[in-house]
């Protein structure tokens, strides 16, 4: 079931961010937003249209939502692969925006992806103004100074660091850098609802850290053909990661403690948190 169901996510995503990229000026940037927003496993827009399901929202609904996270998302990694960030050159398998463009064009791609992440939360389709301006607040939120902005912030301090980050250290760092859209994307259908957020912010908290684990251990073991983007990055900068402090049996063990937390969140809702659940399995074992 739920291969099937992020499948359709994917697809139901993409046709709603390529609608929202229609009928604009075709001018580089434009150009350079939908194929940043292209490809990528989805699994932020899954989260929101599993976590709308469960209080019965439909997919009609809550897509927007769903399409303004992964716009958010594709911004941030525009401007992470920047020379001035991670200086990548390789993303989904296919080379960065500034490089298939230039440093002008990936920045105010990235810009533009971030704003039409906002006016897609805007769609009056997404429900009552009120819930809307719910789920503006969070996206801000998870992706400014206290959450996206703050992990990346500290993750570029940290490599001009004269000691490595110790494991809280980097837990509170991902917590922000990949946590943080997490989290707004499996509590969305609850602020979509007007329903309590706190059980799927527990799975979330649990997921995000999971999904950094695996990135991590991927980072090292993983292969580039099916990541899509270059590898080994982390330990050729002496960064500290879970697997350089952990070990990778360690960060495993971890991995799977955080996939078991999570499902165990899922618990008030029953057989209806079923593709949440999985979901937590595959952030674990899947290979990009």
């Amino acid at each position: 079931m739920f291969p099937e169901r992020l499948r359709a996510a994917q697809l139901a995503v993409e046709a709603r961010l390529q609608l929202a990229l229609a009928n604009r000026a075709e001018v580089p940037v434009v150009a350079a937003m939908r194929y940043a927003a292209r490809g990528g496993k989805r699994i932020r827009a899954f989260l929101v249209l599993e976590s709308a399901a469960l209080f019965g929202i439909g997919e009609d609904q809550a897509i927007s939502a769903a399409a303004a996270v992964e716009a958010l998302h594709a911004y941030s990694l525009v401007h992470d692969d920047l020379p001035s960030m991670d200086d990548d050159d390789l993303r989904r398998g296919q080379p960065t925006v500034h490089v298939k463009w230039d440093e002008a064009t990936a920045i105010l791609a990235g810009d533009a992806l971030q704003t039409l992440a906002f006016e897609l939360c805007c769609d009056p389709a997404l429900g009552p103004a009120e819930r809307r301006i719910t789920l503006v607040a969070e996206l801000a939120r998870a992706s400014g100074a206290d959450g996206m902005v703050l992990g990346q912030a500290l993750d570029i301090a940290a490599e001009t660091s004269p000691e490595p980050l110790t494991i809280d250290e980097i837990t509170r760092l991902q917590a922000g850098k990949t946590g943080a859209l997490i989290r707004f994307a499996a509590t969305s259908g609850a602020a979509l609802a007007g329903q309590d957020p706190a059980p799927l912010a527990a799975y979330a908290r649990a997921l995000g850290l999971a999904f950094q684990i695996a990135d991590d251990i991927l980072d090292v073991e993983g292969d580039p053909e099916k990541t899509g983007k270059r590898l080994g990055k982390d330990a050729g900068a002496g960064k500290a990661t879970f697997v350089s402090l952990l070990g990778l049996d360690g960060a495993r063990a971890r991995a799977r403690d955080l996939v078991a937390e999570a499902v165990a969140a899922l618990a008030p809702y029953g057989a209806a948190g079923r593709n949440l659940a999985e979901a937590a399995e595959f952030v674990i074992a899947r290979e990009s």
